[in-house]
């Protein structure tokens, strides 16, 4: 679009709704925050956090905007089911960010350990997607982006499974974009690196301190600024971005 001087701007339209899963961690409640001015109703999933994620849905909600804080438990079979019965199916957009590892050696993980970070990280969403994709279909639009890791590419020591599920969600959305986009539907993720949120809350100073060594930004990502991708690859500002998975990792491990 033209503005009166000439110059080529985006003009966003607010979209129905939007479903943000992970919205009480430190990366979800950046998102949310970020992309509240783009929708007319909001759904903010939590595991835990209840109390916080009930607040931020009456913050978003003050500001002229249905929000409504959703409870289930995504590492659970049956979870996303019991998501998208408080939701619904009609959604315009989802934003895939729950996700938890598990720090550990492969051989000392339990089966239940280990298929809860499956189901968390790679197959709920995967169901949460099939789900809500015959609506967009229907309407020919239809945005999805999934914040998965920089371990999806290049794999992690200690934490393999969680590797394991976010390279397969990477190579999900490269897959489904392709299936979708003659639909007018576009899939994309976001893969961090490190970020300053609770995910790091065992790790001690010094372990900090030698993983931010390694990152030639020479500090951790702000939940914002992942944010900010997020909100780059859900608006009009990315309309032929398609499949594509957004490196967001201050150049470590590029």
């Amino acid at each position: 679009m033209l503005n009166n001087e000439g110059v080529f701007f985006w003009r966003e339209i607010v979209k129905p709704s939007v479903l943000i899963t992970g919205a009480s961690g430190g990366i979800g409640r950046a998102v949310a925050k970020e992309i509240s001015g783009s929708y007319s109703k909001m759904f903010l999933h939590y595991y835990s956090k209840k109390n916080e994620t009930e607040i931020l849905a009456d913050e978003l909600s003050n500001s002229g905007i249905s929000c409504k804080a959703v409870y289930a438990d995504l590492s659970a079979e049956g979870g996303a089911e019991q998501l998208l019965s408080q939701t619904g199916t009609k959604l315009s957009s989802v934003v895939l960010i729950s996700g938890s590892t598990h720090y550990g050696l492969l051989q000392d993980m339990s089966q239940n350990e280990l298929q809860k970070v499956i189901t968390l990280n790679l197959t709920a969403p995967i169901e949460i997607v099939k789900s809500v994709i015959p609506h967009m279909i229907s309407q020919r639009n239809g945005a999805i982006v999934a914040v998965t890791s920089i371990w999806g590419e290049s794999g992690a020591s200690c934490e393999s499974v969680y590797s394991a599920a976010k390279g397969g969600m990477n190579t999900f959305i490269k897959a489904i974009a392709k299936e979708l986009g003659p639909n007018g539907i576009r899939a994309n993720a976001v893969a961090p690196g490190a970020v300053d949120t609770g995910m790091l809350q065992d790790f001690t100073e010094d372990e900090i301190k030698d993983l931010i060594d390694q990152i030639p930004s020479g500090r951790l990502a702000r939940p914002e600024e992942i944010a900010g991708a997020v909100n780059f690859l859900l608006g009009s500002g990315s309309s032929y971005i398609n499949g594509h998975i957004l490196s967001v990792n201050g150049a470590w491990r590029t």
